[in-house]
C-alpha cells in the first residue's frame, strides 16, 4: 500500500478560506488533519494572502472552529510584505500603510516606521486590503508612489470570498493605483514567491506540501516556489478549471476535500487511473470507462494536458457522462 500524504511531506501548508474553513466553519477532516499532522512531527502553517488581519487573531478563529493553531503557524502576506520593505529601506524609514492596523503592526515590527499621509519623507508604500479604505487613503498612496517610494502590495487577489458573495479584492484597489501612478508594485502574497518562500523558512521545512483551493494563487505559488501541492475542490476552483490550467497552475495532487488524507497518496496524483480510458485528437477527446469521478478527472486532466491542453470537445460515453456531470460539467 502506498505511503499517504502526511508520510511524504515534512511541512503542510495550508490556506484558510476554501480549504481549511469556510466562513465560519471548519471544512471536512480540517481539525482531524493538522491533528494527525502533528501528531506526526509534520509541521502546519496557516499560509493567507488576507493582510487584514494579525496572526493571533487568524488562530483565534482557526481555534474557535477546533482546528489547533497558534499565531506561530500563521503565516501572512502582511509579514510577507513588510518583510520586503525592510530588504530594501533602512532601519526607521516612513512607509505609508495603506490597509489596517494589524499591517501597520508588522511595517512597525521589522523596525519600519508606519505613517497615514504622504510627505517627502516617506520612503515605501505598503498596501493591503481593508473594510475603510478610502478615496483619500488612495491618493495619499498615488502621490506618494508618483514621488519615488517603492511600493510593495500585500496580494493582487482581485475578489474577496464573503458569505454575500464576492467583494472587491485588495487587487482592484491595487489596480486603481496602477492606473493612477503607471507604476508595478512588487508583489508580497501568492502567487508571487515572498510569502511562500517565508513560509517554507519558517517550517524549516526540506519537503513542503501547499494546500489551497485557488489555482491562481495557492496552486501557482506552489508551482513559482518549485514545491508539490494539492488542490481541493471546496473553494473557489472548479474541476473545469483545472482541466482549463496552464502549466503554471497545474497541482501534483487533486482531491475533494481533506478527507483525501485518508489516502494512499499515489491514489491522488493527477495521471491515468484505473476504470478510465481518454484520448485526445485534435481536440477532440473521447472518453470511456466507468469508476470515481476524480479518478476519471485525473486521468482526464493528465491525457489533456500531456496533449497540449486542447480539449475543446468531450465526448463521453454514458457512463463517463455521468461522472463527468457529478464533477460539475456541463455536457450536450
Amino acid at each position: 500500500m502506498s505511503d499517504g500524504l502526511l508520510d511524504r511531506y515534512d511541512a503542510l501548508l495550508f490556506d484558510l478560506d476554501g480549504t481549511v474553513y469556510r466562513g465560519g466553519q471548519a471544512l471536512p477532516a480540517a481539525a482531524e488533519v493538522v491533528d494527525r499532522a502533528h501528531a506526526a512531527g509534520v509541521v502546519v502553517r496557516f499560509v493567507t494572502n488576507n493582510a487584514s488581519r494579525a496572526p493571533e487573531t487568524v488562530a483565534e478563529h482557526l481555534r474557535g472552529m477546533a482546528v489547533r493553531a497558534d499565531a506561530a503557524e500563521v503565516s501572512t502576506s502582511a509579514q510577507a510584505a513588510a518583510a520586503v520593505l525592510r530588504g530594501r529601506l533602512a532601519p526607521g524609514d516612513h512607509v505609508l500603510v495603506l490597509g489596517t492596523d494589524a499591517l501597520a503592526d508588522e511595517v512597525t515590527a521589522v523596525g519600519l516606521t508606519p505613517v497615514r499621509g504622504f510627505s517627502a519623507d516617506v520612503k515605501g508604500v505598503c498596501q493591503g486590503l481593508s473594510p475603510k479604505m478610502t478615496w483619500e487613503d488612495l491618493a495619499e498612496g498615488a502621490l506618494a508612489i508618483r514621488a519615488g517610494a517603492f511600493w510593495v502590495a500585500c496580494n493582487v487577489d482581485r475578489t474577496l470570498p464573503t458569505d454575500r458573495g464576492l467583494l472587491p479584492g485588495n487587487g482592484s484597489l491595487v489596480h486603481a493605483l496602477r492606473v493612477a501612478t503607471d507604476q508595478e508594485p512588487e508583489v508580497a502574497g501568492k502567487p508571487a514567491t515572498p510569502l511562500m518562500d517565508q513560509s517554507i523558512r519558517s517550517a524549516g521545512a526540506a519537503r513542503p506540501l501547499v494546500v489551497g483551493d485557488r489555482l491562481d494563487t495557492d496552486i501557482e505559488g506552489a508551482v513559482s516556489a518549485g514545491v508539490d501541492s494539492l488542490l481541493v475542490l471546496t473553494g473557489v476552483a472548479t474541476a473545469a478549471d483545472l482541466l482549463a490550467a496552464g502549466p503554471h497552475e497545474r497541482p501534483t495532487y487533486v482531491a475533494a476535500d481533506l478527507t483525501a488524507f485518508d489516502r494512499p497518496a499515489d491514489e491522488l496524483v493527477i495521471r491515468a487511473r484505473p476504470g478510465w480510458a481518454v484520448t485526445v485528437d485534435g481536440g477532440r477527446v473521447t472518453i470511456t470507462g466507468d469508476g470515481d469521478p476524480l479518478d476519471l478527472l485525473r486521468t482526464l486532466c493528465a491525457a489533456c494536458w500531456a496533449a497540449g491542453g486542447d480539449a475543446r470537445a468531450l465526448h463521453p460515453d454514458p457512463a463517463a457522462a455521468a461522472a463527468l456531470t457529478t464533477l460539475g460539467f456541463r455536457i450536450g
